[in-house]
């Protein structure tokens, strides 16, 4: 469905109507094995962990929505950004964004340290990415916009230094969406995403997915959710699909309700700064507005006083 607005993929891409029944909605393959006429011959379906109908329907549409060819999903986001560096090899070296979702930032510190991984924090706006991302990186992870001060980084300005030192570039477009940005057009190697946010969309669902263009990688990470077997389970992934389909108008009015929120913010006594990514007061503004279409309902502000006064 390339040729197709993403308001469209949102709703078709990545799904057909179901070819015994011609059931239009994507069922709810909920079942742990399926049968095979003869041992290690089967349909393409043995065993729910290696392959589900359902979960294969939303990571399809996902890949669509953000230009990739392989998505692969997780029962977290985290599991995601697990999955990415259970992908890297012994002793890698792992340059972030300083700002950086609390789960992440434990995930990286406190466990993969153990498994001899290291990991250099640095603040990637403005920064001169010769010398933040040095030569023997294996992967740059970077929230843009980030949890939760909103920084931005330029993501074509990274993956063209990972592209010369070699080094694969995730971001994690979780407060963007697809819908705002598309990261792998800027030449991202890895998309992930917490599908419980905004993709899901209903505060009924936990899930994760990392979505990329790169053959090798896909395969990498396809046989990491097989191998540790972090799946989503069949029902969630049916409405994470279904909560999809409303994505693209969800996000409009989200924008919209936001700048409004904006407005009240920046006129109000109380208020000393306001963090928004299209702000034209924001010292990145620039590059939101060259790699981002909008953004969503996140705002971030600083308000006056300690904190029994906020």
């Amino acid at each position: 469905m390339s040729d197709h607005k993403i308001s469209t993929k949102v709703i078709h891409a990545g799904q057909s109507h179901e070819p015994i029944t011609g059931a239009v909605m994507q069922p709810v393959f909920q079942t742990s094995t399926f049968a095979q006429p003869w041992p290690a011959k089967h349909t393409g379906y043995e065993y729910a962990r290696s392959q589900n109908p359902t979960r294969e329907a939303l990571e399809r549409c996902l890949a669509a929505l953000e230009g990739g060819t392989h998505g692969i999903c997780f029962g977290s986001g985290l599991a995601a950004t697990n999955a990415v560096m259970q992908t890297l090899p012994a002793n890698a070296k792992v340059v972030c964004c300083d700002d950086l979702y609390g789960g992440t930032f434990r995930l990286f510190t406190k466990i993969f340290v153990k498994a001899g991984l290291s990991f250099d924090f640095v603040d990637m706006t403005g920064a001169d990415f010769d010398v933040a991302i040095p030569e023997g990186t294996d992967l740059v992870w970077v929230e843009s916009p980030t949890n939760p001060l909103l920084k931005v980084v330029d993501i074509a300005a990274i993956a063209a230094r990972c592209k010369v030192i070699g080094a694969q570039l995730a971001v994690d477009n979780t407060f963007a969406t697809p819908i705002f940005q598309q990261p792998l057009s800027l030449g991202a190697d890895m998309v992930v995403h917490s599908t419980t946010k905004y993709l899901n969309g209903h505060s009924d669902v936990i899930g994760g997915v990392v979505i990329t263009a790169d053959d090798d990688i896909g395969e990498s990470l396809r046989f990491v959710q097989n191998s540790a077997g972090a799946v989503p389970g069949p029902w969630d992934t049916f409405l994470t699909l279904r909560g999809l389909k409303t994505l693209a108008i969800r996000m409009e009015r989200h924008q919209s309700n936001s700048k409004q929120i904006l407005a009240w913010l920046q006129d109000h006594d109380e208020v000393i700064k306001v963090h928004h990514p299209l702000l034209p007061s924001n010292p990145t503004y620039e590059i939101a507005n060259r790699q981002m279409s909008g953004f969503g309902g996140m705002i971030s502000f600083v308000l006056k006083g300690d904190l029994n006064r906020a």
